[in-house]
């Protein structure tokens, strides 16, 4: 029975068969899926178990009270690879708009700003990140630069920003040139200057558009941050490190791995369904 504004509607015995289908290939995929998925688990977990070095391995990378003792030390290191990357974070995002915005400049006399963006983009994207962490972590305190700390961890972090900020401001870039021409035409035509039209027209379309890659980015930046352990900082996986030197038992690293994937797994789950929210189907990863 319906009514013409459709209040009383319900639906026809076609369409409730047509959802109870519909419910029925649900439940079906779902149990098809959970199957398949136990079989593999549980083939995989049978070839690595039924290893002859198997006894070995669980002894030296999966001690559960050496994983009790070293989880208060790595996660006290982690503590400090979340503030890294949410600092670092920010001034990347600072660092790279600017960047972008000095290679979209138009005119010649803006022609050194896009010759200084560009070498720096093609620098810092061809140095590898550890490389870089390397060259400042020991060369930047020796160079005693009033006003700059001497410690690893500010150099450190420096190496992640000035790297991460020329593959985020390609990001940027790419979003911004995006961005029709029409629209600039349109802000310069109500009135607005450059610098307004940039800043009211064309960056909020584009930080639209190119906020799921930077998301993935910042998934990166999430485990990357890791890697001022070379320096010597103790964040997670150096104090792994320290608590497997104590008597040469791996299963602090594994701690410190899945810790990790504590982090990053919400964060990678998060980005796919804004990416497919925004449209990006398939968007995984990048960068």
């Amino acid at each position: 029975m319906s009514t013409v504004d459709g209040a009383d509607w319900t639906p026809s015995a076609v369409q409730r068969e047509r959802d109870a289908w519909r419910r029925r290939q649900t439940f079906r995929s779902a149990g098809i899926a959970g199957l398949s998925t136990t079989f593999l688990l549980g083939v995989l977990g049978y070839v690595v178990v039924s290893s002859p070095g198997w006894d070995r391995v669980a002894e030296t990378y999966f001690d559960w009270d050496k994983a009790v003792d070293s989880f208060p030390a790595v996660l006290e290191g982690l503590w400090l690879n979340i503030r890294v990357m949410l600092v670092c974070a920010l001034l990347i995002l600072v660092v790279s708009l600017t960047i972008a915005v000095m290679r979209t400049l138009r005119g010649p006399v803006a022609f050194p700003l896009r010759m200084l963006g560009t070498a720096y983009v093609d620098v810092f994207r061809g140095l590898p990140l550890l490389l870089v962490l390397f060259l400042l972590g020991f060369g930047g305190p020796a160079l005693n630069l009033s006003g700059l700390p001497k410690s690893a961890l500010f150099w450190g972090c420096s190496a992640l920003v000035l790297s991460y900020s020329a593959y985020v401001a390609e990001v940027f870039r790419a979003g911004i040139e995006s961005i029709h021409p029409s629209q600039r035409l349109a802000g310069r035509a109500l009135g607005l200057s450059y610098a307004k039209t940039l800043r009211h027209v064309v960056l909020p379309q584009a930080w639209r558009r190119v906020l799921p890659p930077l998301m993935n980015d910042l998934v990166s930046l999430q485990k990357d941050s890791g890697l001022i352990a070379v320096l010597g900082v103790i964040d997670a996986i150096r104090a792994a490190q320290i608590e497997t030197a104590r008597d040469f038992n791996y299963t602090p690293y594994v701690v410190a791995g899945v810790l990790f994937v504590c982090l990053t797994v919400p964060m990678a789950r998060l980005t796919d369904w804004f990416a497919r929210k925004q449209g990006f189907h398939g968007a995984g990863g990048m960068l």
